[in-house]
């Protein structure tokens, strides 16, 4: 593997500074840049080196990608959240299609010959069969996926023109913190199941409120595909290796491959703390279909990937550790170690 620096994108959030950790670990040289609008300097490793700006910013990009010598972008900034994209769309498009645009221009004028980006499985909408398989329909039922879908066709077309390798990763639900509390879940309007049962354990939410009773899944409860965030941060190691420059875009599903209800994670999590959650059955949200499986054969396959933190309790305890102390923990660390 070239051992030129990596550049990581939104490498201050919560997957960022996963992949940037996981990096890191692997031996690699890491530049992070995050304008911190949503990110954590505090979760930007300390062996990383760190840019503050706007990955929009077409000539700073290309000045820290020559700077350093980066010949791979790991691209992870943007905006995520579902509902806000909804009452948001524009600042979707200019965040996450509109600021990836002038990325992947100052990769094609920097040289970089491989490019990973972080996609979502919102790209399939309503699914039509599950396990959802990488050439299932594109049907985005949001600006979220609307935009993320974009940016994967301007890969396509920019990549084949420019000589960049790209690797597209399509995210199921990403659960879980470090094993070894060195980051985690930091944004305060959590949206994902496991993040909000963390908090409500954590004291720092008074119930969990479960939206559906009446799907048709086994209980009724819709039915999700759940990643370890440090297992879906070993797939950017293990992409890098596979994409070369002048080769097509690799699509791949990065989940589990197994579907659990939202009442198999409340009964999960009910064993880990040892207690019943307070829950509040809440009526449907718009737009949730009842099942999201991904079909992760292909990532199995081309890169031997398997999830090494695959259980329901493995991903709650180090999220419900994290709330419970391993961000506290961290900043302090941080400031023992001259305040980074």
């Amino acid at each position: 593997m070239n051992e030129r620096p990596i550049l990581v994108t939104g490498g201050a959030g919560y997957i960022g500074s996963h992949v940037a950790l996981a990096l890191l670990d692997a031996g690699r040289a890491v530049v992070v840049i995050d304008d911190l609008s949503v990110g954590s300097r505090e979760l930007v490793p300390a062996g990383a080196a760190f840019v503050e700006a706007d990955v929009g910013d077409r000539g700073v990009v290309e000045k820290v990608l020559r700077q350093h010598g980066c010949d791979a972008v790991i691209h992870l900034a943007g905006s995520v959240l579902v509902e806000e994209s909804t009452r948001e769309p524009l600042a979707y498009y200019r965040n996450n299609t509109l600021a990836s645009l002038a990325l992947v221009e100052a990769c094609a004028a920097s040289g970089v010959g491989r490019f990973v980006f972080s996609s979502t499985a919102s790209v399939y909408g309503a699914p039509t069969a599950v396990p959802i398989p990488e050439d299932a329909p594109l049907r985005p039922e949001h600006p979220y996926g609307s935009s993320k879908l974009m940016v994967e066709r301007i890969l396509r077309d920019a990549g084949r023109a420019a000589g960049i390798g790209c690797a597209i990763l399509r995210y199921f639900n990403v659960a879980g913190a470090d094993p070894a509390g060195r980051s985690g879940q930091r944004r305060p309007e959590a949206t994902h199941l496991m993040h909000v049962i963390a908090e409500v354990v954590s004291g720092k939410r008074p119930e969990l409120n479960v939206y559906g009773s009446d799907y048709a899944t086994p209980d009724g409860t819709c039915v999700r595909d759940y990643v370890h965030v440090s297992d879906l941060a070993a797939a950017h190691v293990a992409v890098l290796e596979r994409i070369a420059p002048r080769t097509e875009p690799l699509v791949m599903n990065v989940g589990d491959g197994r579907g659990s209800s939202v009442r198999e994670v409340v009964a999960a999590a009910e064993a880990v703390a040892g207690r019943p959650l307070p829950v509040v059955e809440a009526p449907r949200r718009a737009g949730d279909p009842p099942s999201l499986v991904a079909d992760t054969r292909r990532i199995r396959e081309l890169l031997g990937w398997r999830p090494r933190h695959g259980t329901l309790e493995e991903m709650l305890r180090s999220a419900i550790d994290w709330e419970q102390g391993g961000a506290r923990t961290m900043r302090n660390g941080r400031q023992q170690a001259g305040g980074r």
